[in-house]
């Protein structure tokens, strides 16, 4: 199906104003690095949306909008039942500027200064970023360790578990074992949960995302829960801004509303998310699946190099996304040198595991055309090796 569209063909993103390749010397300290990192794509979005946003824009009216309204509403129930087999409560939705923007709320709403919001370990920096803004205590948990989860679970003090569904920055797709314990834990703690779903149009061939909505309620008492989410990272729109979420408290749901069209001021939605939301979930998936085959390839590509020239590492490619996150520690590389030659050398921005609370591991977008690509690998394969190389000789690299 990815024949059907032009991956390969590089669009010229500079000068747009994009944080991945006009914002690089913001986190690198160095303009024109060829950048692999926020977790954007290089690709256009889906022509349906394309479409969708041209003729709305030809309208050439664009006064306050509402997001509840039904074809909103039934292109979200749409793309649940087809893609997840999910009925979801139409009833229950909200909307929100951005999933960070309903983190935030959610957290105030159900938490107080000081109280322990429990993450898994690497953790998405923008978690870190809200969760610490807002003067509450992030509590790591390595993916994995449920162990380490009853114990920060079971903390008087814990008060939420923000979860990443898929988990970003490892590609992680939980099981629907794995999420109901996760539920049942939560409820019996009395921990309420927060699902950042944004990554799961993206799930790989042989894995399967399931919806928090679907484990909701896993301990019988309901529990206090949302799913947060856009339709943004698959369909690479998120310069339109717009999320939408899922929550199951009446009392919870009438409370976030009333936060974000008073105490916020934003009762009027952008409308042109809206309009990509629409087209992208009832006209988007062909492109979707597409953009997704087109991007293991590109991962392929990438465990297929690493295995060559780097075997030791014993790569293999995330269950979702498009982003490679790779464990380079036993390659026994230093990882400010590594990044110094990355920028100088190379001349490529790839993002440092540091960010995620995780070093020795470092995160490459393969969002992007095959041929930028086979760049970032390249320049990481030979980064990896003259660092290696200079830690055995004097005279350095």
């Amino acid at each position: 199906m990815a024949e059907l569209y032009d991956f390969d063909t590089a669009i010229d993103r500079r000068g747009t104003w994009c944080i991945q390749w006009d914002g690089v010397a913001d986190r690198f300290g160095v303009d024109g690095l060829l950048p692999f990192t926020i977790s954007d794509m290089d690709f256009a979005t889906a022509p349906e949306v394309l479409a969708a946003l041209r003729a709305r824009l030809d309208h050439g009216v664009f006064g306050y909008t509402t997001w509840q309204q039904d074809d909103f509403r039934s292109a979200v129930a749409h793309w649940y039942a087809t893609r997840y087999g999910t009925e979801i409560d139409t009833g229950q939705l909200v909307y929100g500027p951005s999933v960070l923007n309903q983190l935030s709320q959610l957290l105030q709403m159900w938490t107080a200064e000081g109280d322990g919001i429990v993450v898994h370990t690497p953790t998405y920096d923008g978690f870190r970023k809200a969760i610490t803004g807002l003067g509450r205590e992030l509590r790591g948990v390595p993916v994995g360790d449920e162990e380490a989860l009853v114990r920060e679970l079971a903390r008087p003090d814990a008060k939420v578990l923000v979860l990443c569904s898929p988990h970003n920055p490892t590609g992680r797709v939980w099981t629907a074992d794995e999420l109901t314990r996760m539920a049942e834990l939560a409820e019996r703690y009395g921990v309420a949960v927060v699902s950042d779903e944004i990554h799961a149009d993206f799930v790989h061939e042989g894995y399967v995302h399931v919806p928090w909505t679907r484990v909701a309620g896993a301990g019988d008492g309901g529990g206090r829960w949302a799913l947060i989410t856009s339709g943004s990272k698959a369909f690479n729109f998120p310069a339109l801004t717009g999320s939408y979420g899922l929550i199951g408290n009446p009392a919870d749901r009438a409370e976030f509303l009333r936060r974000m069209e008073t105490a916020e001021g934003l009762a009027s939605p952008a409308v042109l998310s809206l309009t990509a939301h629409i087209a992208a979930y009832r006209e988007g998936g062909p492109w979707l699946d597409a953009v997704r085959a087109y991007v293991a390839g590109n991962l392929s590509h990438v465990a297929e190099r690493l295995s060559a020239d780097l075997p030791e590492l014993g790569w293999e490619p995330p269950q979702a996304g498009y982003l490679a996150w790779i464990d380079l520690r036993a390659a026994g590389v230093d990882d400010a040198e590594l990044q110094r030659v990355l920028v100088e050398r190379e001349r490529v921005a790839i993002m440092g595991g540091s960010v995620y609370g995780a070093p020795g591991f470092v995160r490459l977008n393969v969002g992007c055309p095959r041929a930028k690509v086979e760049r970032g690998v390249e320049a990481l394969i030979r980064a990896v090796k003259a660092v290696r190389a200079a830690t055995s000789s004097p005279s350095g690299v």
